[in-house]
């Protein structure tokens, strides 16, 4: 309901000079700022000078909605006139008028924050309203209202005074233009100075990245060169100490027998090295061919059965081939795929001090590709090592390592990529590793990783409740390479039933979510008695406070997103799998 303080007739151009100076000085008195005094004044001259010239008069109404909130200066004009035709057009700006007239509709429509209007052939209404500062509302009181009031019925128009009031607004608004064109100037000069900085710090990378792909190329070409180099050498030694073996000048004792085998083992193992160096700066170099051919997995198998036999030194441990039975042929690099499980296979040999050693091989037909599998019942791989044994020249430091050059491993994945493929690995330390290499059927196609849900019966399984899907895809990838089943759900709702549905081993969850936050998720957890030991780490953006933290206090901990790391939730995920289920 309007408090309306005066009303001012519409008679001559008097008024209207009176309209304009009633609306400013009210303004002003209500405590709005110098601009706002500017605006709504103006808007009122004009809407006023509308009804005067183009309707014969009317009324202007001041008043201030003061129970309202916001609060604001309202003001009324209204004529008797005929209307306006195509009123929409006009305050669209669509319909054209002669230089200098038909801008008062729009221009009033953009100075105040509020604009109405309603034209018929009885008269034309329009209602203006300025926003009152919230500072302002001590003289919102009856009595103030009732004294601005009652200085306003006693104000004579002063047309000189209003013109010497405009002309004070336009300097004014022409010393803030002044100003904001000066401050703009400056800023342009500064955006110049830091463009030129960004062109030059572009440059300086570029000249970095060349760099870079210079002594890449001086890298691989070294090692080619080199691995070329060395393998003449080894190759005549191989050759001479195999004369030697075989008494082709003469028997050798049992002792100088000994000597020689340990010689030809040295070499053997320098040229396989030499081997790797060469194939990876190959890979690095993208000058390894892939010469794809059609093949058995059993004449895969039979031929690594025969290499291989050479590592079982070890009485203790068996190695066991699967027979592949129903499988189909595959198209690719047999050389290569025979490299690749080689290494596997003689790394679980190595690393393996009894039990067995598994080859298997199965066919996805849905995704079109084969597993190889090689499990062994060796030492396992700590958590915190799984991606790091990919790694070029790492090596995993334990009592029974012996040596080497880490390539490997580095090698084999990369051989399995440039085929389509990859190379994943689950391992349980003390218990024993696996790794599966993934290739498609035919050369030439991709072979796909597990997708959620996939994978083996026994896999750790994860549910990752989030309503950001970049999030979920970055969970997603880390804990698959870390073997784990992955199940999402973008809001803490569904989240909620996915959890009661599959029982996971661990969960992450966001807090911020429709529908059900993350605050309300645990809390359901925490209260059902089958789900409360379902451990839950909680990521979020969010900085938390000392209450918000209490609340978490059922969580098994609480990581910042911006600290969320491919090792550090890959350790963090397996400590808390290992600790429920009492393997920790």
């Amino acid at each position: 309901m309007n408090q309306v303080l005066a009303r001012l007739p519409l008679a001559t151009a008097a008024d209207v000079v009176a309209a304009r100076q009633n609306a400013h000085r009210l303004a002003e008195r209500l405590g709005l700022d110098r601009q706002a005094q500017t605006r709504i004044a103006t808007a009122v001259s004009e809407m006023a000078r509308n009804a005067f010239t183009h309707a014969r008069g009317g009324e202007v109404e001041l008043a201030v909605d003061a129970p309202a909130q916001p609060q604001h200066l309202c003001v009324t004009v209204r004529d008797r006139g005929p209307g306006i035709a195509e009123l929409q057009a006009v305050l669209n700006g669509q319909k054209t008028f002669q230089p200098g007239r038909g801008t008062g509709l729009p221009s009033a429509r953009r100075l105040v924050d509020r604009f109405e209007i309603e034209s018929a052939p009885a008269g034309t209404t329009v209602r203006l309203w300025q926003r009152i500062p919230k500072a302002a509302a001590a003289r919102l009181a009856p009595a103030a209202l009732q004294a601005l009031g009652a200085a306003l019925a006693g104000a004579r128009p002063d047309p000189m005074a209003a013109l010497h009031e405009q002309d004070r607004e336009l300097i004014q608004s022409l010393a803030d233009l002044q100003e904001r064109q000066t401050e703009a100037e400056r800023l342009n000069r500064e955006l110049e100075e830091t463009n030129r900085g960004v062109v030059a710090l572009y440059s300086e990378l570029d000249q970095k990245a060349e760099q870079l792909r210079s002594a890449s190329d001086m890298k691989s070409k070294f090692l080619s060169h080199m691995s070329h180099e060395f393998r003449t050498p080894l190759n005549s030694i191989l050759a001479l100490t195999r004369l030697l073996a075989d008494g082709v000048d003469g028997d050798l004792n049992h002792e100088q027998q000994r000597q020689v085998e340990y010689v030809r083992r040295s070499a053997q193992g320098l040229l396989d090295m030499v081997n790797d160096l060469l194939d990876l700066a190959k890979v690095e170099a993208g000058r390894l061919d892939i010469r794809p051919e059609a093949f058995s997995v059993d004449a895969l198998f039979a031929g690594l059965r025969g290499s291989l036999k050479p590592l079982l030194v070890n009485p203790a441990v068996e190695l066991v081939f699967d027979e592949p039975t129903g499988l189909p042929e595959l198209y690719a690099d047999e050389q290569k795929v025979t490299q690749v499980l080689r290494n596997l296979i003689s790394n679980a040999l190595k690393f393996t001090q009894r039990g067995h050693v598994r080859v298997g091989a199965r066919h996805d037909a849905g995704s079109a590709r084969m597993a190889f599998t090689v499990e062994d019942t060796g030492i396992g791989i700590a958590p915190e090592h799984l991606q790091t044994i990919f790694e070029e020249f790492t090596q995993v430091q334990g009592a029974l390592q012996r040596g080497g050059t880490g390539l490997g491993l580095s090698l084999s994945r990369r051989l399995a990529q440039l085929m389509g493929g990859d190379i994943t690995v689950r391992s349980t330390p003390e218990m024993g590793s696996t790794f599966e290499l993934y290739l498609p059927l035919r050369y030439g196609s991709f072979a796909e990783v597990p997708e959620p849900g996939e994978g083996t019966p026994d896999a750790a399984q994860l549910v990752v409740i989030d309503d950001e899907e970049a999030f979920r895809y970055v969970i997603r990838h880390i804990a698959q390479d870390a073997g784990l089943r992955v199940l999402e759900a973008e809001d803490g709702e569904a989240g909620l039933a996915l959890v009661r549905q599959s029982r996971p081993d661990v969960v992450i969850l966001d807090l911020h979510m429709p529908r059900l936050d993350g605050f309300a998720v645990l809390q359901a957890l925490a209260a059902d008695a089958q789900l409360r030991t379902v451990p839950v780490v909680v990521c979020t953006s969010q900085a938390l406070s000392l209450d918000q933290k209490r609340a978490l206090a059922a969580a098994y901990a609480i990581v910042p997103k911006h600290d969320i790391s491919r090792d550090g939730l890959t350790t963090l995920i397996h400590s808390v799998i290992n600790q429920g289920r009492g393997t920790a």
